[in-house]
């Protein structure tokens, strides 16, 4: 890893040193910067649990990638300031029941205090959580850490509704490995959403942008406006000044704007 470019990726001039703070501002730093995007599985590229493929798709190529490239690459990013780094298998709510494990991957930082860090989930916390009990609010959302060490709940609750839980997980350490299966299965399954649509979503300063399959979605504050993409074209134009992403003149956005599926 050139550890310079990676932080020119993300666009982060601070200091570097294993504390909290520097923690903080690499997490925000990364999730205004790198797109959770899956748009290699609609095009049919493969997606490979390595790290050298993480770094040079999303740092040399400018993209972005989904929870296992994410994570996968921010995780390297902290060992390489000095942070004490270990990969959680995280199961990721569709309705009442968590998911199968290594549904997510989210990732466990040691200091004086634990966190939870992740950059891979979409619309989520933009700082690291605090591993305790208590609320946390950050823009506006409140997230709580429910459970104990056997078995905890990310859950938010935006004002006036309901908890709602993101992903459950445990402590127990695991190897970038252990996810090939189920990175395998959301790239191939009909049952995966990754092969069901696509999407390409970034926090914004006060908000996100986001393109799913044909619509582009943008948020500020409490402020909503969805509209379709029209076209091919302007699809390709709002993946670039949006996010900074070329797909190339070879690539078939059709599969992008209306997945195969569709």
């Amino acid at each position: 890893m050139n550890l310079r470019h990676y932080l020119d990726r993300i666009g982060y001039r601070g200091a570097l040193e294993p504390t909290a703070a520097v923690l903080a501002s690499l997490h925000r730093a990364h999730l205004l910067s790198v797109p959770f995007e899956n748009l290699d599985i609609p095009l049919g590229h493969r997606i490979e649990l390595d790290r050298a493929s993480f770094y040079d798709k999303i740092v040399r190529r400018g993209r972005g990638g989904f929870c296992y490239e994410l994570n996968g690459l921010f995780a390297w990013l902290l060992e390489q300031v000095g942070f004490r780094v270990t990969l959680l298998s995280g199961r990721v709510y569709e309705g009442e029941r968590p998911g199968p494990e290594f549904d997510h991957m989210t990732l466990l930082v040691e200091m004086e205090e634990r966190m939870i860090a992740d950059v891979g989930f979409g619309d989520s916390f933009i700082e690291p959580l605090k591993l305790g009990p208590g609320e946390q609010i950050q823009r506006g959302v409140t997230y709580r850490l429910s459970g104990s060490d056997a078995g905890r709940v990310v859950e938010r609750r935006r004002a006036g509704d309901r908890w709602e839980p993101q992903y459950a997980f445990t402590l127990t350490p695991r190897r970038l490995e252990e996810f090939a299966a189920m990175c395998h299965h959301q790239q191939t399954s009909p049952d995966s959403v990754f092969t069901r649509k696509s999407v390409c979503s970034l926090a914004t300063r006060d908000g996100r942008i986001t393109l799913a399959d044909g619509r582009l979605i943008v948020t500020s504050g409490r402020d909503r406006q969805e509209r379709q993409v029209k076209g091919e074209e302007e699809y390709r134009a709002l993946l670039k000044s949006r996010f900074g992403i070329d797909l190339g003149r070879d690539a078939d956005v059709s599969r992008l704007v209306l997945p195969p599926s569709r």
